[in-house]
Formats: structure tokens, C-alpha cells, sequence
């Protein structure tokens, strides 16, 4: 089993930073890829950035430039450094891994950027 945990979430006005994790635990090794995915309400959950084992990585059109993802494979954790934050922004984001071809989310950490 994967458990993955999100933090780092909270309410910014726009313009602003939050830097948010992605711890994971329990099986995690031979991980393939993780990236952070992001819901706002009435819409459909959508990628924000991956990045593979290679260490490749791909951002949403609407967020390249302004955020980046990074990984501590020693800490087992992701990141998610997003600059520039704008209203649209403004839902719940999750953590995915795929894990020996198995898919983990994590619970989700709301984020809120204010006008």
C-alpha cells in the first residue's frame, strides 16, 4: 500500500506563493511517476504538472511558467512551488503516484487565491 499526504494549502491573494508537499509512505519504491492534479468545483479534476521517473516533466498550459514541480526522492516527497497565483487557481489539489502500475491519491489540500 501508498499512502500519500498533501499540506501546504491555504488562502493567498493573487500574485502570491505557496509551496505545497506531497509526502508519501509504505510501498513506494519502483515508483514510475507522480504529479499534482487540481479540481475546482463543478469541473472535472485536471493535471497541473508530472514528472516521470526519468525525471521529465510536463505542465498544464495554464500553469507553465508560474509553477514547478519538484521531487526529494531521499524524503520520498513532491513538490509544487507556484508563483504568480491567480483566482483561477483556486481549487482543491491532489497528488498522484503510480506505483508498479498501481494509481495512489492523496486526500487533497485546498488552495484559494483571492482578487
Amino acid at each position: 500500500q501508498v499512502q500519500l499526504v498533501e499540506s501546504g494549502g491555504g488562502l493567498v491573494q493573487a500574485g502570491g506563493s505557496l509551496r505545497l508537499s506531497c509526502a508519501a509512505s509504505g510501498s513506494i519504491f519502483n515508483t514510475n511517476a507522480m504529479g499534482w492534479y487540481r479540481q475546482a468545483p463543478g469541473k472535472q479534476r485536471d493535471m497541473v504538472a508530472f514528472v516521470s521517473s526519468s525525471d521529465s516533466r510536463n505542465y498544464a498550459d495554464s500553469v507553465r511558467g508560474r509553477f514547478t514541480i519538484s521531487r526529494d526522492n531521499a524524503k520520498n516527497t513532491l513538490f509544487l512551488q507556484m508563483n504568480s497565483l491567480k483566482p483561477e487557481d483556486t481549487a482543491v489539489y491532489y497528488c498522484k503516484a503510480i506505483v508498479r502500475g498501481g494509481v495512489y491519491w492523496g486526500q487533497g489540500t485546498q488552495v484559494t487565491v483571492s482578487s
